[in-house]
């Protein structure tokens, strides 16, 4: 009993972790203890961690790590990459050492062995493609038919020119040339022509070329965590099965044969058995839930061709718009008390007109996102498919 409560405290824990990692800063959090864990591993702990290098290494220690931290995390470099091939190689590796001697088993065949290679080396052919493919890169060359292919929308997006190339900037903002590696030409921002500039997992720039594998990288690593899951799960159901244990725990030793009355003695079983799997289990299936949420955002963006860039940029304009909004209401009620006051009012209203009318604060219409760039899903995901500027008429649009 004692390692089931080890492996329960352990899900909730991680459970805990993950929800307050990702959903802590949530209006519906503030105040609790999920907002705290959550500043605690965003902000807390690399602060805290910062004034014991100073404390113990020195101010010199402190500007060395920092340095490390700025290669590692701001400046491209293969680390993640060499790091997605050590997991994925590790976990296959122990997948195989300890799983594949019970295949063939009661339900599952011998095909699983080709169809994980197979999977596996899907996954690092998506993976090579999305980190080697080339994103899409604006040039003074190529930038007049971005412009005419995506206009400005004179909302999020005016026309301005790049300080760095000197060239004018398309409708996403284009990155500055000390960020980005390339010397000579100007990556843009986000979906529609750059749907993600990030030196993460790939090193390399997610633009309109290689969004679709970088998709694609994402759903079949989800597949794979859930497929592979499922099989440890079916090869556990095998050995069960194999093993008689529902028949020996409800004949031999006159367990009740019911849901609770089992699972209590078959976990207990598992886990003396067969621990390693019930870890890689949970395992793929955090990381796929993970996976699923990250695909999902992405997914939004892309079916209503908006980029993260923008979601931030579409919060402060309509935040901005309501404001302006209110400071207008606001210059209309005060009018109308000064009118009132002076005597240029018309007659008083009914009181209980007064009473159930709105407010001038309130009076202001929906403030209604109109994203030029979203051209419905079928289109959107047409533009992911078939990126424009790989199209025969884009390479035939004029010049402005």
């Amino acid at each position: 009993m004692a390692v089931q409560w080890v492996l329960a405290v352990h899900v909730v824990v991680t459970m805990l972790v993950v929800v307050s990692l990702l959903c802590g800063h949530w209006p519906i959090f503030s105040g609790t203890f999920v907002e705290k864990i959550h500043y605690f591993l965003t902000f807390g702990a690399y602060d805290y961690f910062l004034r014991f290098v100073v404390a113990v290494f020195g101010s010199r220690g402190r500007n060395c790590f920092v340095t490390v931290e700025h290669y590692c995390c701001e400046r491209p470099n293969p680390i993640l990459q060499i790091l997605y091939l050590v997991i994925l190689g590790v976990t296959y590796y122990i997948i195989g050492k300890s799983s594949f001697r019970y295949i063939p088993s009661f339900y599952v065949s011998e095909l699983h062995w080709y169809t994980s290679m197979i999977a596996v080396g899907v996954g690092v052919l998506l993976f090579l493609l999305t980190s080697f493919s080339d994103p899409g890169i604006v040039t003074a060359e190529n930038v007049s038919k971005y412009i005419s292919a995506y206009p400005y929308d004179e909302i999020i997006y005016v026309e301005k020119e790049c300080s760095s190339c000197k060239i004018l900037k398309c409708d996403y903002d284009l990155l500055d040339l000390n960020i980005v590696v390339y010397v000579i030409d100007v990556l843009p921002d986000l979906t529609t022509i750059v749907v993600g500039c990030s030196f993460g997992m790939q090193n390399n720039c997610i633009g309109e070329k290689n969004t679709r594998y970088f998709m694609a990288f994402l759903l079949w690593h989800f597949l794979i965590c859930l497929y592979g899951a499922v099989v440890l799960g079916l090869i556990l159901a095998g050995q069960l099965k194999e093993h008689n244990i529902i028949y020996i725990l409800t004949v031999y030793y006159g367990v009740e044969h019911s849901f609770s009355r089992l699972s209590p003695h078959v976990v207990q079983w598992l886990l003396g058995s067969y621990n390693t799997q019930i870890l890689l289990i949970m395992f793929l299936a955090i990381i796929s839930l993970l996976l699923a949420g990250f695909f999902g955002y992405h997914a939004h963006l892309c079916l209503t061709n908006t980029t993260t860039n923008e979601t931030f940029k579409w919060q402060d304009y309509i935040s901005w718009k309501r404001k302006l909004n209110e400071a207008k209401a606001s210059a209309a009620a005060l009018k109308a008390s000064i009118q009132t006051i002076t005597g240029e009012a018309q007659a008083p209203e009914s009181k209980w007109r007064a009473f159930f009318r709105k407010s001038p604060l309130q009076s202001e219409g929906v403030i209604v996102k109109n994203n030029l760039y979203d051209r419905g899903i079928i289109s959107n995901v047409c533009e992911i498919i078939f990126p424009p500027s790989a199209r025969r008429s884009f390479s035939h649009r004029k010049s402005e």
